[in-house]
Parts: C-alpha cells; structure tokens; sequence
C-alpha cells in the first residue's frame, strides 16, 4: 500500500507563489508515473500537470508558462510549483500516484484571494 502526503497549500494573493510537495511512502516511487490534480468547487477534477517516470512532463493549457511540476526519486517527492497565482486557481490540490493502479493523497486547499 502507497501513503502519499501533500503538503504546502495555503492562502496567497494574486500573483503571489507556492510550492506543493507530495510525499510517497514505499519502494516504488520511482517506478511510478507522478501527477497534480485539482478540484474546485461544484467542478470536476482536473488534471493540473504529470510527470513520467522518465522526467517527460505534460500540463493543463491554463497553468503552462505558470507551473512546474518535478519530482526527486531520492526523496520519493513530487513537486508543484506555482506562479504567477490566480484565483481561478484556488481549488484542493491532489497528488496522484501511478503504478499497477492509482493512488491519491488527503488533497490540500489552496485559496488564491485578495
């Protein structure tokens, strides 16, 4: 069984910046396809960015230019890090695991607001 752990939600003004982490318990971190999601209210959620196992990575239209996801296999961490911070942004942040099957995080709020 994988425990991811996010971290590094929060409430930011516009424009401002955060960086999520996520933590992956077990042994198969690096074997593993890595992804942000996000799920605002009353919508469904949405794939934010992925990383390969490779290091290919992939993002929504609306965050390129803005995130950048990475990941470090020695740590068993991924990585979300956010600029240039809007407040269609705002939304709880899932991290997400790919290996024989999925698994998901606790999820952490981020709220971008003046």
């Amino acid at each position: 069984q994988v425990q991811l752990v996010e971290s590094g939600g929060g409430l930011v003004q516009p424009g401002g910046s955060l960086r999520l982490s996520c933590a992956a318990s077990g042994t198969i971190f690096s074997l593993s396809h890595m992804g942000w999601y996000r799920q605002a209210p009353g919508k469904q959620r949405e794939l934010v960015a992925r990383i390969m196992i490779r290091g290919t990575t992939n993002y929504a239209d609306s965050v390129k230019g803005r995130f950048t996801i990475s990941r470090d296999n020695a740590k068993n961490t991924v990585y979300l890090q956010m600029n240039n911070l809007k407040p269609d942004d705002t939304a709880v942040y899932y991290c997400n695991l790919q290996y024989d099957r999925e698994f998901w995080g606790q999820g952490t709020q981020v709220i971008v607001s003046s």
